[in-house]
């Protein structure tokens, strides 16, 4: 894939799916797939701090983190979601945008608190450079918060199954335990983590469940990483 401009590609994708990304985001962030997502980070995530939101989108999850007292930066590498995210902060002090990229992010080293990631590393070309860069802006003992997709979620057969025929593909899916393991070995320790059920499943009924095969009938699996002193 050498001569494939992924990141080009991821943008153009996103700009062209920004309306009706706005037009559901409100209802997945309150009540659908990310409605765990604030109050997770808020009870593990000092309240007050300064806070990156990566693949921000249109801004809703870091208006939500501003009102809960989060001094917030979202990033997206839309320029078609960072314009509709400005809007929706106009006259919020605690919230701004840039557009920008997860493997060259243009932030000073330690400049954040947290930094959340929802669905997001995921559409890099390297997981694994953008895992460093997050390490990189936040500050020692600060803290991620990542959602990555689970194993039958839909997005994964919409923009990743074909790559299986060799086609260019932008988007990097991965298990969570795949994730889970490049994480501590690059300097992220495990604080927390919660999952997000897919319709139709109840993890209250299935408390018994190791966590291999809760996330494997998740729709995503939320992490919270501390950033360890020393990589």
């Amino acid at each position: 894939m050498s001569n494939h401009n992924w990141h080009g590609e991821a943008e153009k994708k996103w700009d062209s799916y920004s309306g009706k990304w706005t037009e559901n985001s409100r209802d997945m962030w309150e009540n659908g797939s990310r409605k765990k997502i604030i109050p997770l980070f808020k009870e593990h995530i000092p309240g007050g701090g300064r806070v990156c939101d990566l693949g921000c989108g249109d801004g809703y999850g870091s208006l939500l983190l501003s009102n809960n007292g989060y001094n917030v930066t979202g990033l997206d590498i839309s320029t078609e979601m960072i314009e509709t995210a400005t809007k929706r902060a106009a006259g919020n002090n605690r919230l701004t945008f840039i557009r920008g990229d997860l493997v060259n992010l243009p932030f000073n080293d330690d400049e954040f608190d947290a930094v959340m990631a929802i669905n997001s590393i995921e559409w890099t070309e390297s997981p694994l450079k953008a895992l460093g860069e997050i390490y990189r802006v936040v500050k020692p003992g600060g803290h991620a918060l990542y959602g990555i997709l689970g194993p039958t979620a839909a997005p994964r057969q919409q923009n990743s199954y074909r790559r299986l025929y060799g086609e260019k593909v932008i988007m990097n899916s991965m298990q969570p335990w795949e994730f889970e393991q490049l994480a501590k070995e690059n300097g992220w320790q495990l604080s927390a983590e919660a999952g997000v059920e897919k319709r139709g499943v109840n993890f209250d009924q299935l408390a018994f469940l190791p966590k291999e095969l809760c996330q494997a009938i998740s729709f995503m699996w939320l992490f919270i990483f501390r950033k360890t002193e020393v990589l």
